[in-house]
């Protein structure tokens, strides 16, 4: 399993108290995370400061999951590159969108609504799997608590998942459908809710398996080659699929 992660990397810059969290970024949690899996090669690790040198269709091509956190930068990301990450899954590549990254170009373009939530900062979350029998809550309890979290709350904007996982109730009296899976193309989708770059949820050891649980059933299965990156926008090479 070939896994590239992308981690903004702007907060890490300007809030320190991400930094107490998580002292060598979220990308290198996320790296921890997926170290655990049996069968796994990290890529790399982009960030908003190098990916207009770094997200070539070539790693996009190698790439069996792009496991994705955002947040700020999100309105700032290249157009020409989200449509290179929706054009990759739309050919095969699993895609697993953190958190924040719910706003991110990608995500949208792939879902075509607004991705639009409610939200509050630090409150207990109490997530409940209404999906036991999918190989995403493999191994994982009825219940996942965290102490703090940032609440999100429907209507979240996005399209009728194929499955959704988990419910996340909070103490602010706040539900949402914090775990939820798509089919796209030939690739595979997954939002994940938890994950404030303030608070520690990626330490959470039932987190992680859910994150790696992610990744094995978002990993690529088929591949489309020797297709043009567009090609999805046009009618005339569909219709010869």
């Amino acid at each position: 399993m070939r896994i590239l992660i992308y981690n903004e990397g702007r907060d890490e810059k300007i809030k320190p108290e991400v930094l107490q969290v998580y002292p060598d970024g979220i990308g290198a949690i996320l790296a921890d995370i997926i170290r655990e899996l049996p069968d796994y090669e990290l890529l790399d690790i982009l960030s908003m400061y190098d990916i207009e040198e770094k997200l070539t269709d070539e790693i996009l091509e190698m790439t069996d999951v792009l496991l994705y956190w955002s947040h700020g930068g999100n309105k700032q990301f290249l157009d020409e590159l989200a449509q290179r990450i929706q054009s990759h899954v739309l050919r095969g590549m699993g895609f697993v969108v953190l958190h924040s990254a719910i706003g991110c170009k990608a995500f949208k373009s792939l879902m075509g609504t607004t991705c639009s939530i409610h939200y509050r900062h630090d409150d207990f979350e109490r997530m409940t799997c209404c999906n036991p029998q999918h190989p995403i809550a493999a191994g994982l309890p009825l219940h996942i608590e965290l102490e703090k979290e940032e609440s999100y709350g429907e209507f979240i904007d996005v399209p009728k998942p194929d499955d959704i996982l988990y419910l996340g109730w909070f103490d602010s009296g706040e539900v949402c459908r914090s775990v939820m899976t798509w089919n796209r193309g030939y690739g595979k989708v997954v939002f994940l809710q938890p994950g404030h770059e303030t608070n520690p949820s990626y330490h959470n050891p039932l987190i992680q398996q859910l994150i790696r649980n992610s990744c094995t059933w978002a990993t690529r299965t088929f591949h489309l080659p020797n297709l043009p990156t567009d090609f999805h926008q046009d009618p005339s090479l569909q219709a010869n699929l």
